[in-house]
């Protein structure tokens, strides 16, 4: 939505430049100029200028620079229409409102919204009530209880029903934000959804009142209650506690992700103010891309529990997806946050902080935290399970871990190397082409290891069933081959419809596959020519299939004589030994039993 030209020269006419950057930023006057410590990034000798003159600034130091407008979204991370109207607000300048069209139901809910959080915040205020008890019991002070705008749900049931049916709002509005409901046995009677809980109001950066928490006071469940998603309120699309700490967050270059609200604010309260929480709800790749507005570093502090860790090792994957740096930090004595820093303190918590296991790290503690390393058969494990965590790491980042999993589980680097790098030269079918050649259409699956793709051989095995019947029954024993969902589920209709003589019904396969999969049928039919030299196809399958077996029997055979002791497992060494001579005598023989 675009604003008329003479609205913005109005704004940046009336708007000074040196008073709106003065309320965040500390200036001095220096000649014809204002000078300050940046904003937008950290340095100790000021570098950033504010031009009265010009109504302009520039820093020196990082580059940004802009006008008035300019620094509002920037250091507000507003988009221009935000900005826009944050400044005419402040400045009391009228907007013509038919521009505003659009955003006329949003604007209303907000201010629903808003009344709703003032009667609540005037309830806790006033008088003594169980609510406000409740919060100077967990420790929090009257002035960080105003800080965030605590309230009180009072224990009648359409208290703020009255209120607002009295201010002229719609019920039908008030019950999409979640406030009211309607009567089950009587529709035309509404009450109040939140009740007897102290109040949470859900800020979004802009400073509007999007949403609300409530937590019980008494037995009611659940114990959280929060407002639906509406309009004007997507959880995946905001973070608790951002509007006040985002500021901090980018000066800290770092954001400390909790679970609740209580963490959010009984941290704040203890100086810990680079802090937000993502609303109860499992970290979303918004609330990933929000806080990568104000810092690439981000540490998990969910709490020790284990639906904490779990949620932990979602969140981490999804930030390491958003480009962020990751962390979790280890809570100790299955502490969350608000128990442990009102235990332990704040210099506590940041020694906690400082201790954050990157990303790997954490997932590595977690599998080891499960897994019995003082027998083979668990190091096997730990070890198979560790190389599935570094194949999505780029080789350079992966093998800067090979040392560390050898020293911590006793296995050798060589087999950890094995594991995670050792299969990236596997042999295909003599007769398969190269994914991606010209011959089949077909590109190379991305996220695929090198070397690891069955793609064509697979395709031979369907095209060699859909051939001729008598092939069926010889692939089945070799079926576990199909790796791609997209084939294995047009062999295991072929299976289904194959009635031990004759051949398949190729109309009926066709219409008993989805679109998709009737596709890649169709590619296969077209593409996978073997007519004349089926027997030598599937025997060099089968070889290829064979081969592969023998293979990863050899890896597993050296990793395991990784792990054995020289002195107490000299029988299973010996043993192991002669297998593995054995399977190297055999290999490059080629002599396959295929049934011709």
């Amino acid at each position: 939505m675009a604003f008329r030209e003479n609205i913005v020269d109005e704004i940046k006419s009336r708007c000074n430049i040196v008073d709106v950057i003065g309320r965040v930023v500390v200036l001095k006057k220096t000649g014809g100029n204002y000078k300050g410590l940046c904003p937008f990034h950290n340095e100790k000798t000021p570098s950033f200028i504010v031009s009265e003159t010009r109504q302009t600034y520039k820093c020196f130091g990082c580059g940004e620079g802009g006008d008035v407008i300019g620094f509002v979204q920037r250091y507000h991370n507003l988009d221009f229409q935000e900005a826009v109207e944050k400044l005419a607000e402040q400045y009391g300048i009228s907007l013509d409102t038919s521009q505003f069209a659009s955003e006329g139901k949003k604007n209303a809910l907000y201010e629903m919204n808003r009344e709703a959080a003032a009667f609540f915040y005037k309830r806790f205020r006033k008088d003594a009530n169980k609510a406000n008890a409740y919060m100077m019991k967990r420790g929090l002070d009257v002035e960080t209880l105003r800080k965030f705008g605590i309230g009180f749900a009072d224990d009648e049931w359409d208290s703020l029903w009255l209120h607002l049916k009295e201010k002229g709002f719609a019920e039908e509005s008030l019950m999409e934000l979640g406030l009211i409901s309607q009567g089950k046995k009587d529709p035309t009677k509404y009450y109040d959804r939140f009740r007897s809980r102290v109040m949470f109001p859900i800020i979004n950066t802009r400073g509007k009142v999007i949403g609300f928490g409530g937590r019980t006071l008494g037995d009611d469940e659940p114990k959280y209650l929060n407002s639906p998603e509406s309009t004007v309120f997507l959880k995946k699309n905001n973070l608790y506690g951002l509007n006040l700490t985002r500021q901090d967050i980018n000066r800290e270059d770092c954001a400390i992700l909790v679970e609740g609200y209580m963490d959010v604010i009984s941290l704040y309260q203890h100086g810990i103010r680079n802090v937000a929480a993502s609303l109860g709800t499992a970290l979303t790749e918004n609330q990933a891309a929000m806080l990568k507005r104000y810092t690439k570093n981000v540490v998990l502090a969910y709490d020790a529990d284990a639906a904490g860790q779990k949620a932990a090792l979602r969140g981490v994957d999804v930030l390491y997806a958003a480009g962020c740096k990751a962390k979790v930090l280890m809570i100790p004595e299955g502490k969350d946050p608000d128990d442990y820093i009102k235990l332990r303190g704040k210099d506590a918590f940041l020694r906690l902080v400082e201790e954050a296991l990157p990303l790997v790290d954490f997932k590595l503690h977690l599998l080891k935290k499960k897994t019995d390393l003082k027998t083979t058969e668990g190091r096997i494990s730990y070890l198979q399970e560790s190389a599935a965590i570094l194949r999505a790491l780029s080789p350079m980042e992966a093998d800067a871990y090979v040392g560390k999993i050898a020293a911590e589980a006793g296995i050798s680097e060589g087999a950890i190397r094995l594991e995670v790098f050792g299969n990236h030269n596997k042999q295909r079918p003599v007769n398969a082409a190269p994914a991606g050649d010209q011959s089949t259409g077909q590109k190379k699956p991305e996220g695929r290891r090198p070397g690891r793709g069955n793609d064509m051989l697979e395709r031979n095995l369907i095209r060699l069933a859909l051939l001729k019947g008598e092939y069926i029954p010889k692939i089945q024993p070799y079926k576990e081959v199909f790796e791609k969902p997209v084939h294995k589920r047009i062999f295991q209709l072929i299976e289904s419809l194959y009635r031990g003589d004759g051949e398949i019904d190729l109309r009926l396969l066709e219409d008993s596959l989805e679109d998709s999969d009737r596709t890649v049928l169709k590619d296969i039919l077209e593409n996978v020519r073997i007519a004349g030299r089926d027997k030598e196809v599937f025997r060099d399958c089968v070889h290829h299939i064979q081969s592969n077996e023998k293979t990863r029997r050899e890896e597993d055979i050296i990793m395991r004589l990784s792990l054995l002791d020289d002195e107490t497992d000299r029988g299973a060494i010996e043993e192991l030994t002669k297998e593995l001579m054995e399977l190297q005598k055999q290999s490059g023989k080629g002599d396959v039993e295929n049934g011709f």
